[in-house]
This record gives structure tokens, C-alpha cells and sequence, in this order.
């Protein structure tokens, strides 16, 4: 309350102003939050803030289980995103009442550190291959341990919260001694098996890859159309004839072993009766075509309608008498190589929608020709093994031996020219060209990538798990769609959709790769024996106790020590029995396995193993989502999460993906120095993560604005506080109707913050509360209750007004501190200072039931309504300056409604309008009274109000007193 002295001014009228209880506070209206919000991480490091978190007993945990990003370069916007909805996750729910515990990690394995070693090996002139394995571990475990320390930090700058101190990575030696135990648990239940088939093969990092490892770009390709001479049907017109397929690899072409065709296309026998000059096909030549395609192969060949007729029609049972010859059949300096005949059968996965209605079957380089053999029980006629691990074909290989797919630098090599050129000489080629089409590539080179048979280790998916845990299948695809749709919520729901399409279809999990820095296969075989007989592998828990052990103490450099088979095996089968596998583990089978040792081994895991939430962008639907349900499934028996929470990608401000050469890219270290974090965080509340969404400049601007909007709510709310003690509060009951009404809307608000929180919808939560405190608070009842608030004496619609203040202070600040970590962290101490506090230590409040009024808010509902008619007829009387302010107006209200006419007469309307004096009547609305289309029987006629400005309250009432120049009310103000 005020009680300064009345100061007289030169002209002796007096100045009010320091009568007045005026806002006062020391909050800025700048936030200045690049440079203030380092000093609150200090702060909260020093109070140990998660820790003491952790010191609350009696909670329900909940564990957020982070999905591991590699560390291998600075963070990027994506990253900001998803760790940023992962804290408001685990915020939220920590004042929600549980033990929120977040344990962040690190993907330190695999090829991209490797590919980095390599790369600085590269520019020294040095060999990898010349370097003992176990120093080149040692220079990738130190690379990474350097990202992980300059990520942390990018990381907390972000204000997110976490177990910072103890992180978990996949490179220590406890986490690489569970995941090699959690790979012994396929050896040992029957799902591990090596095998030979087509896997996607990176040529320059000489390594399988994983669905999740490939990203799809364009890509020139060549394209050609190639001649199979038909044999053996005994019919002298079928035999002159050749069938025509069309690739886009010609380098597959050596590794030809048939041709397929489908049964219910229709087909043609395709005479050349005449040709152009500069063609490969000759008059009188017939050709085998599906007739939906013939025409488009023909131009190919630059024939034109009249050039060519067709014939006959071929029928199903003529295509199945007939056989092929390979082009190259025959070939001078061709030593046999081509010259069995190919295999020719109907297939299901043949269209004639697209190339020549046949298919050339290179079985070790694709896969549906590799499964229709295998069906058929004939792979060791059709697999090859002409491709080596660099990409180049065999050096025995004839005509094409050396020739690479691709250069060491990810460029076109010379193999498809050299398969080209040899076709072209031995009259094997009909047509050729180029394409541009999405093509696979490792998103580490950003080289394509080919189809290759290797032998690898496989997970089966559909084998029986033998290890009797099958509440939830007893294979691990049965496991996993179980759990998608039994086990599991979805946010959203099409990521349900996503993954279980992808775990029904997809085929046995690739493990192995061919690289030096990972977790290795633990693995030992038997010398002499085939990996189908039943003791290839060996089998034995003395053997994988041992590996562990070591693994434990020294980490999986043990692996690859001197003498270990020897020390592993030992007295317990002879060593030289075996042979040591030296793959190491695919990297997603090391993220896949986090949940082992982070949920189940840590103190700040999970009883059972099983973490409350996962959440990653979409594209781990193929990569972390999918092989940690893949690796639970195959040891756990079920998924390992219970909820997955998916975001989409970021682009720019059109819609583009970002890319450095586009210069569209936004990088949070930039966003964070000229804005601070708690806008990129407010950047993140705001958008729909569950879709793709933008980021860019425009875009920041009209974030910080809801920042400024918000911050002056605040602001305004520390003023109004400033001396606020128990004293001065009020017992709801007692209150004025606009202060119950304002209790009943942070009710409503409650509910819609919860359950918003609950199920990680920050948008809504931002919105709703974002719209209540600029809209119904800002624009609404501050508007109103400024009156009061700062010329009332002490009364009781002042105190009213400061209790509800103080209760809007509480639950504001509280729900959005997830969101604005920092910014909520300066308003509570600005009103709550000392060393030891901080609202992240706070719990939401508890929303009392006897504040929901569902008919007080429907009656102030009409009123506000009404309001607006009011508000917007003073608005034309401001505009066309016949008033200033809309306290010069005394306007009257039409209320055709009893009802809403009763709630006026009621209410303080005049104060509710902010006018002097107001009119309601029941009378009709006079001609030319104004009225607002939309809301029905309210019209409002305009008049100036009657008396003298008050020069305290502005008003102006018929009490303003001549000698002291104030009313009534404030009169009574200043007695006290």
C-alpha cells in the first residue's frame, strides 16, 4: 500500500502519481538471455539440483531412455529438437510427482569414428591395415571420448537436465562386456547362425550396412537393354529369337545366372523389319517382348512404328521350354566363364510396367532373385562371388577382372563402361542410355552403395527362441508384433503403423560388419565343418563367462590381444580346434542392447528392465525403435519401452531440407547467442514435433515475440506482487465474481496442462497457456483489475485480486518451467530468491475441485460478450477522436436478454468495460446504436461521461472533489 506524500508541482496542482500502488519490480523487460543463462547452470550445478530431485522418496519412477547420439561432430538442429522434447518429458513429469530420472548416452562404436581415423591416416599418407588393430581401437575410443565431452557441453547449454557426471556409453568396458553377453543370448538360443545372401554393401568402407546406415539420393545411372539368345525348345522360330531385359547395373551382368518372367503378362515374338543407320538390332532379327512394353524397347533401339511388326503370340507354355545363353556366351578369352546355359521360370515379382517384361536374376546381388533360388533349393547353381570387398570384380574374373563399381572416392569406376563396351563387341547390347532415380548410399561417404552376397551372421527372426520366455511369441517377429500392439503406446499413432509393417516383412537382422572398431562377434567356429552343421558353433557358458570377464576389466580390446583363443578356450576345448570370428557387431545390435545395461544394471535404472519412454526422430522406426525391439525381443521376451514418442525432421523456413550447400542451415550454438536457448526451447513447444516442422529467422522473431508477450505477463505479475504476504490473502469464497471466475478457468486449465503433459503434447500445452495468459489474463482481467490493483486502498476486491495474482504466479510459473527452463528460474527467484531454491524443485500445485463453477463461467462468458461490444463501439469513437480513452465514455448497453441483462445489472460492468459509468436497459435499441453481427440482442449507444477527471483513478465520475481534484474512492485511498 502506499502512503507517500502528495507532491505539489510548479502550477500547485497536485501529483497522485506516488499515491498510486504501482507495479515494482526489479525483473527487466530485456531478458538478456545469452549472456544470464550460463550463470543458471552454474547455479543449479553447484545446488546439485537432479540430484536432490532424486533425494524425494515416496515417487513413482519414470525413466525416459535416451536414444544415443553418435559422437562424431557438433550438434546440429535436430539434435536441439529432440533433447529438448525429451527435458520437457522428463521436467514435466518430475513436477507431475514422479521420480523423473534421465540417464543421456553416447553411440561411441561403429564406422563414422572409424571413417574419421581413417581419413586423418588418409592426409598422413598411412595405412590403416599397417597399424596394430588394438592402438587403431585406442585412437577411435579417444576420438570419441572428445566428442562426448564437447556434445555434454552443447547439451547443458541447452538448459537440459540429466545425470551429466555419469552418462552411459557404448564404449565402456562394462557396457561392451553386456553387449557381448547380451549377443552370446542369440548363440546360445538358436537364432545365430552365419549365412550367405545379398546384403546392402558400401564398397568404399568396405562394410554391410544396415537399412537404418542408408539414405536414398539421386543418382545417374547407366541403362541398358541386352540380348539372351533362346535354345533349346526344339522350335527353329523360338530358338532365332532373343529375350531382352533391361538394368540399371550393368555390372551385374557378369553375375547373370537367369532371366524370369511373369506368367499372366502377355507376350509377343517381335520381328525387325527394317532399321535406321547407328543401330545394334538388324532386319529380319526377332525379339521376345512383353506387349505392354514393346513399343518403348523398340524406340530405345531408335526404331520407329513401321520398323518392326509383331508376329505371334508367345504363350505361358512356350516361355517354360525355353532356355537361355548368356550374352557373353562363347565369348573369345571368355574361358567358359558364361557359356552354361541360364535359367529361365516364371517369377512373382515380374511387371510389365517398366522395362521389357523380363527380369535378369543376378542372385548375389538381389534379393527377391536370391529368395526365389533359395525356395527353390538351387543357390549353389546361381550364387557368384565375383565382386570383392572393395567393389571391384575378381582379379581372375575374365574381360573385367580389377574393374571397379566405384573409385576409393565414392565416383563412377570403370566396371559398367567395361561391361558396356564387352555387350557392344560381342552383339549382346540392343539399346542403351541413362537414368536419374533414387539410389541407395551410406549416409557416412554419401557413396552408392551395391547389393552384395557375403557370408555375415544373421539373427533369425522367425526361428523359436529358445529360451522359454513366450508370454509374448516364441520367435522374435511374434515377440516384436505383439508388443507393438499389445505392449506398447504410440505417439503418434502412424509410428505403430510404420514400425509393425517394417518387423512383418523385414528379414533375418544382419549383425556382422566388416570393420575393426566395435564390439566383435564373440563368437568361435569349428574348423572344418559347414555353418549348417548342428557344432559349428561353439556353444559354451565357460567360454562366453570368460569373454565377459575380460570384456569387464578391460574392455573388448581383449578380443583382439595376443593369444586370445588361447586364453579363452583353454582347458576347455582345444584351441586349435576353432577358428576366432573377428566381425565386429552391427552398431544398432550396441543401441539396441543400451536398455541392458542402463535400464537394468544402473542404480538409476528400472526394476524391470523396461523404460517408460523412448523417443526419436521417425527415421529410427528403422534404426533405434526397431533394433532395440529386435534385441529385447531376442533376450527380454518383449519390447523394452512401453511408450514411443516419434518427432519429425526440421526444415527451413520453405519447407527445404537443410544442407550446407543450400547455406538454409540453422545451428542451435548461432540461435543460442543472439536469442538464448529458452527461445529455441519455446521455438520447440510451439511446433507440431509430430510432424516435419520449420525453423529459420522469420520463424525466431515470431517466437522471441511470444517470449517478450509472455515475459511482460510475468512482469506485470512480480509488480503487482511486490509486497504480497499471507496477511493479504483472501478466502476464495469471499471473492468478487471475476476472481472466481479466474479460479475456475485455471481449473479448466489444469486439466488441459496434465493431461497434455501426460500424453507429451507441448504444443498444447504452450497453446493453452500461452491463450489464457495473453488473452484471458493480459487482455482481459489485468485490463480490468489495473483499477484496482492500483488505486484501491486496502479492500477487499484489491486482496482478492492479489490472491488470485499470487495463485496465477504459482501454477504459470510452474508449468512452464519444462518448457522455459531458464526464464521461469529468474521469475521464481525474483519473488522467491535465496541459495537453495529454485523452481525446478517444485511440484505443480494441486488444483482444488471447488473451483470449477461450470455456471459462473457460462454466465461470465455472455458478459464478456458483451464486453466486446462495448469495447469495440468505443473503439470507433477513439478512432474518429471524439474520445481519448475509454474512460471519457458513459455509453448505454441494450440487452435484449433478461437473463444476460440480470448479469450485467450484477456485476461492476462499468468496471468490467473499464468506462466511468455505463447503462444497461432493457429498452430496444435505438436507430443507429452499434452492434457487432456476430453476437445477437447487445447493441450499445455511445455518450461521454458526465463529471470531472479524477486526478488519480482518471476517471471521470460527479464526486471528483473541486479542492483535491480526486473522487470518492480515492479520496478514501489516500485517508489511508
Amino acid at each position: 500500500m502506499c502512503a507517500d506524500t502528495p507532491e505539489t508541482t510548479a502550477e500547485n496542482t497536485v501529483d497522485y502519481k506516488s499515491t498510486l500502488n504501482l507495479p515494482k519490480t526489479d525483473f527487466p523487460m530485456r531478458a538478456g538471455l545469452p549472456k544470464r543463462e550460463p550463470e543458471w547452470l552454474e547455479r543449479w550445478e553447484k545446488m546439485g539440483v537432479y540430484d536432490r530431485l532424486r533425494e524425494k522418496t515416496g515417487r513413482t519412477p519414470f525413466t525416459l531412455h535416451d536414444g544415443p547420439p553418435y559422437a562424431n561432430g557438433h550438434l546440429h538442429i535436430g539434435h536441439a529438437l529432440n533433447k529438448t522434447i525429451k527435458d520437457m518429458i522428463v521436467r514435466s513429469h518430475q513436477m507431475m510427482g514422479f521420480d523423473a530420472r534421465y540417464v543421456p548416452g553416447w553411440d561411441c562404436h561403429g564406422l563414422p569414428i572409424e571413417w574419421k581415423i581413417e581419413e586423418q591416416y588418409r592426409k598422413k599418407g598411412k595405412n590403416k591395415d599397417e597399424v596394430n588393430i588394438v592402438d587403431f581401437r585406442q585412437e577411435c575410443r579417444k576420438f570419441a571420448e572428445g566428442w562426448v565431452d564437447i556434445q555434454r557441453e552443447e547439451f547443458k547449454r541447452l538448459g537440459i537436465t540429466g545425470n551429466w557426471p555419469d552418462p552411459y556409453l557404448t564404449m565402456d568396458f562394462h557396457a561392451e562386456a553386456v553387449i557381448a553377453a547380451e549377443f552370446q543370448k542369440f548363440l546360445m538360443n538358436g537364432t545365430l547362425y552365419q549365412g550367405s545372401k545379398p546384403v546392402m554393401w558400401s564398397p568404399v568402407e568396405q562394410t554391410a550396412l544396415a537399412e537404418a546406415e542408408v539414405e536414398y539420393h539421386d543418382k545417374d545411372s547407366f541403362t541398358i537393354w541386352v540380348k539372351f539368345q533362346v535354345t533349346g525348345t526344339g522350335d527353329a522360330t523360338l530358338d532365332a529369337a532373343k529375350v531382352v531385359i533391361w538394368t540399371t547395373t550393368p555390372w551385374t551382368i557378369p553375375s547373370n545366372k537367369a532371366v524370369v518372367y511373369g506368367a499372366e503378362i502377355s507376350y509377343g515374338l517381335y520381328e525387325v523389319t527394317s532399321t535406321p543407320d547407328e543401330c545394334w538390332l538388324n532386319t529380319g532379327e526377332t525379339y521376345l517382348l512383353a506387349d505392354n512394353l514393346a513399343a518403348d524397347v523398340f524406340s530405345r533401339a531408335r526404331l520407329e512404328e513401321g520398323m518392326y511388326t509383331r508376329r505371334a503370340d508367345v504363350t505361358v507354355e512356350q516361355l517354360a521350354s525355353i532356355s537361355l545363353k548368356h550374352p557373353l556366351n562363347g565369348a573369345t578369352g571368355g574361358n567358359g566363364e558364361w557359356d552354361d546355359i541360364r535359367d529361365f521360370r516364371a517369377a512373382d515379382f515380374v511387371t510389365d510396367t517398366e522395362g521389357t517384361g523380363f527380369v535378369h536374376c543376378a542372385p548375389s546381388h538381389g534379393m527377391e532373385e536370391f529368395e526365389l533360388y533359395r525356395d527353390l533349393g538351387m543357390l549353389e547353381q546361381v550364387i557368384t562371388y565375383n565382386i570383392m570387398d572393395d567393389g571391384r570384380f575378381r582379379a581372375d574374373l575374365p574381360f573385367f577382372g580389377g574393374k571397379a563399381i566405384l573409385k576409393p572416392n565414392g565416383k563412377e569406376g570403370n566396371a559398367n563402361a567395361a561391361v558396356i563396351d564387352k555387350l557392344v563387341e560381342v552383339g549382346g547390347l540392343l539399346a542403351r542410355g541413362k537414368i536419374k532415380h533414387s539410389y541407395p548410399h551410406s549416409w557416412r561417404s554419401k557413396a552408392p552403395i551395391i547389393y552384395r552376397n557375403t557370408p555375415q551372421w544373421f539373427a533369425a527372426v522367425d526361428k523359436a527362441v529358445g529360451d522359454g520366455q513366450d508370454t509374448h511369441g516364441t520367435t522374435i517377429r511374434e515377440r516384436a508384433l505383439t508388443s507393438i500392439d499389445e505392449l506398447v503406446k504410440w505417439t503418434p499413432q502412424t509410428g505403430r503403423n510404420r514400425l509393425y509393417s517394417m518387423i512383418e516383412a523385414r528379414p533375418d537382422w544382419v549383425l556382422s560388419r566388416q570393420r575393426a572398431w566395435g564390439v566383435p562377434l564373440t563368437v568361435f567356429t569349428r574348423k572344418g565343418l559347414l555353418p549348417t552343421d548342428p557344432d559349428f558353433l561353439l556353444r559354451n557358458d565357460d567360454v562366453n563367462t570368460r569373454i565377459t570377464e575380460a570384456f569387464e576389466f578391460e574392455g573388448a580390446d581383449a578380443w583382439y590381444k595376443d593369444g586370445a583363443k588361447a586364453r579363452f578356450l583353454e582347458g576347455i576345448v582345444n584351441p586349435d580346434d576353432y577358428d576366432q570370428v573377428f566381425d565386429v557387431l552391427d552398431v544398432w545390435f550396441d543401441s539396441g542392447s543400451t536398455h541392458s545395461f542402463v535400464l537394468r544394471d544402473r542404480p538409476d535404472g528400472t526394476a524391470d528392465g523396461i523404460a517408460d519412454v523412448y523417443m526419436e526422430g521417425t527415421d529410427q522406426h528403422r534404426g533405434w525403435f526397431h533394433s532395440s525391439l529386435l534385441q529385447a525381443c531376442g533376450t527380454l521376451g518383449r519390447a523394452p519401452y512401453r511408450n514411443v514418442v516419434t518427432h519429425g525432421f526440421t526444415l527451413d523456413e520453405k519447407g527445404m531440407k537443410m544442407s550446407k550447400s543450400l547455406g538454409n542451415t540453422i545451428v542451435p550454438e548461432t540461435v543460442v547467442k543472439q536469442y538464448g536457448a529458452d527461445i529455441l526451447r519455446l521455438w520447440v513447444a510451439q511446433v507440431d514435433y509430430t510432424s516435419d516442422q520449420r525453423i529459420g529467422p522469420e520463424i525466431l522473431k515470431g517466437v522471441a515475440d511470444s517470449y517478450r508477450r509472455l515475459r511482460n505477463t510475468m512482469r506485470f505479475m512480480l509488480g503487482s506482487l511486490n509486497d504480497f504476504s499471507e496477511a493479504d490473502r483472501m478466502d476464495v469464497a469471499d471473492m468478487p465474481e471475476l476472481e472466481r471466475w479466474v479460479l475456475h478457468r485455471l481449473s479448466e486449465l489444469d486439466d488441459v496442462v496434465t493431461k497434455g503433459y501426460k500424453a507429451f503434447d507441448f504444443q498444447g500445452v504452450f497453446s493453452a497457456v500461452f491463450t489464457f495468459a495473453t488473452v484471458d489474463l493480459s487482455a482481459f482481467y489485468f485490463d480490468i483489475r489495473k483499477d484496482a490493483l492500483y488505486c484501491d486502498g486496502d479492500t477487499e476486491r484489491r486482496r482478492a485480486a492479489r490472491t488470485v495474482l499470487d495463485i496465477l504466479f504459482h501454477r504459470l510459473t510452474k508449468w512452464l518451467a519444462p518448457v522455459l527452463v531458464f526464464t521461469m528460474e529468474e521469475v521464481w527467484l525474483e519473488r522467491f530468491g535465496g541459495a537453495d531454491n529454485s523452481v525446478h524443485l517444485e511440484d505443480f500445485e494441486v488444483t482444488p475441485d471447488a473451483w470449477r463453477d461450470d455456471a459462473l463461467a457460462s454466465k461470465w462468458a455472455s458478459i464478456r460478450s458483451a464486453r466486446r461490444v462495448v469495447t469495440a463501439a468505443l473503439e470507433v469513437q477513439r478512432t474518429e477522436k471524439v474520445i481519448g480513452a475509454s474512460l471519457e465514455a458513459a455509453p448505454t448497453v441494450y440487452i435484449a436478454d433478461a437473463d444476460l441483462r440480470a448479469a450485467l445489472e450484477g456485476v461492476p460492468f462499468d468496471d468490467i468495460a473499464i468506462t466511468s459509468a455505463i447503462t444497461v436497459s432493457g429498452d430496444a435499441a435505438p436507430e443507429g446504436a452499434f452492434t457487432l453481427p456476430e453476437i445477437d440482442g447487445v447493441a450499445v449507444s455511445f455518450a461521454k461521461a458526465d463529471g470531472e477527471k479524477c486526478q488519480r483513478c482518471w476517471k471521470i465520475l460527479p464526486d471528483v472533489n473541486a479542492q483535491t481534484g480526486v473522487c470518492g474512492r480515492c479520496s478514501e485511498a489516500l485517508k489511508s
